[in-house]
């Protein structure tokens, strides 16, 4: 194989790790805006929110567990579980955020453990400062346990990219090895 092939791979290869770059960052500016919507709204807005939507899922699992619960027993359940859908909504956003600020910085910046800690310190600080956003909104409070719980969220996304990353490198190394 020519030099001249080689290189015109690498470039095209950078082409698309740039593009993609460019998307995850648009995404990345989407989820910081939903984020922040969120984190806008009051506590009893917010409260209300995480009712219906935990609501709508005791429902749903009501429905296809082909069970007939009383409005009690739902409610029950409803409460039981308002605060654990709410903590994996926290976690989901910010899996999310780990996940495209890999993508933003891949072409960037050289893997290895100085990326994936500038990528731990960008999730914890984006928490950080939307807990504090949040001690200024009406029946809302900061939470470093939310700071914790959102950080881990987003190392469970970088650690779903290394894992994704290091399996297509096996599976590109075997093609290559037959």
């Amino acid at each position: 194989m020519s030099k001249g092939k080689i290189i015109s791979i690498d470039r095209k290869q950078k082409r698309i790790k740039v593009a993609v770059s460019i998307v995850a960052a648009i995404f990345l500016v989407v989820l910081y805006g939903m984020i922040f919507s969120f984190s806008e709204q009051d506590g009893e807005t917010s409260g209300r929110l995480s009712h219906e939507v935990t609501k709508w899922i005791v429902e749903r699992w009501e429905r296809l567990a082909g069970l007939s619960w009383t409005e009690d027993i739902k409610n029950g359940w409803i409460e039981y579980w308002s605060n654990p859908v709410r903590k994996l909504a926290h976690f989901s956003e910010y899996t999310a955020m780990g996940i495209l600020v890999f993508f933003t910085l891949n072409p960037w910046i050289k893997p290895g453990k100085k990326k994936n800690l500038l990528i731990i310190l960008w999730v914890f600080i984006s928490a950080a400062l939307d807990e504090w956003h949040q001690t200024f909104i009406a029946d809302r409070c900061g939470n470093f346990l939310d700071v914790l719980l959102d950080t881990s969220g987003g190392c469970f996304g970088l650690m779903l990219c290394l894992l994704c990353f290091r399996i297509f490198e096996g599976i590109r190394r075997k093609k290559g090895a037959v």
